[in-house]
């Protein structure tokens, strides 16, 4: 007797199997063996994917944030000049690149795209952080002062991304890194044109929740190409 696994949202698509077998395949990398109907099974199996994430998140996150401290050892925070339309425009730099090197299969330049997806998240970090600071006209401000905004802004974006991981399970471990990218310039085309209105919308989410999802799908990315590794 043979029959199909049902699709289960969060859950990769299967073959038939003989009923004895009984093997749904989770995400990308777990496998487990589970009894017909063990629902508990299945559940515990997508409670450790949705750990998985929040660890690879974290891990990414972590490795953004000492590129960011080097960089401000290094540079101060001379990034405090720039307007959020010119930090728009640098993020739309960097994904423009990722494409252009997607589409062309090859790159003259040896920065590897991983590098442009950090900072993506980065600079839309600085985007956060530059709101936060909108009232304050000072160029240079010690890490020390704007590290924990970096943290909250951080924190608050994981949480958006497992609220929406909750709704829609792990769908993203089963898009391509090139549909991600596409994502994040279709949100950099939203935010100019919000900024092109002076920050106004009628019905959609502000600038702020559009740098978040840019981070988070640039995450996604950098898990998918094994930069937490």
């Amino acid at each position: 007797m043979r029959f199909k696994i049902p699709i289960i949202q969060g859950l990769s698509k299967t073959n038939s199997f003989p009923l004895e077998q009984n093997v749904i395949f989770v995400g990308n990398n777990i496998s487990s063996k589970v009894e017909v109907g063990g629902i508990p099974e299945i559940i515990k199996i997508v409670n450790t994917l949705k750990t998985q994430t929040v660890s690879e998140y974290n891990q990414v996150i972590a490795h953004c944030k000492e590129l960011f401290k080097k960089k401000t050892q290094d540079y101060g925070t001379a990034w405090r000049i720039l307007r959020l339309p010119s930090i728009t425009d640098q993020i739309f730099i960097k994904a423009q690149r990722i494409r252009s090197i997607q589409e062309k299969g090859n790159q003259k330049v040896n920065d590897p795209i991983v590098d442009e997806f950090v900072g993506i998240i980065n600079y839309c970090l600085i985007a956060l952080i530059q709101i936060s600071y909108q009232n304050d006209s000072r160029l240079e401000i010690p890490y020390s002062e704007f590290e924990p905004l970096y943290d909250k802004w951080a924190e608050d974006t994981r949480s958006l991304l497992e609220n929406k991981n909750h709704d829609y399970g792990e769908a993203w471990r089963d898009m391509r890194v090139s549909s991600m990218t596409d994502i994040i310039l279709m949100k950099l085309y939203r935010v100019k044109q919000i900024e092109d209105n002076q920050g106004m919308t009628v019905v959609s989410e502000g600038i702020e929740a559009n740098y978040q999802d840019m981070i988070n799908y640039a995450v996604f990315c950098l898990i998918k190409l094994n930069y937490h590794v």
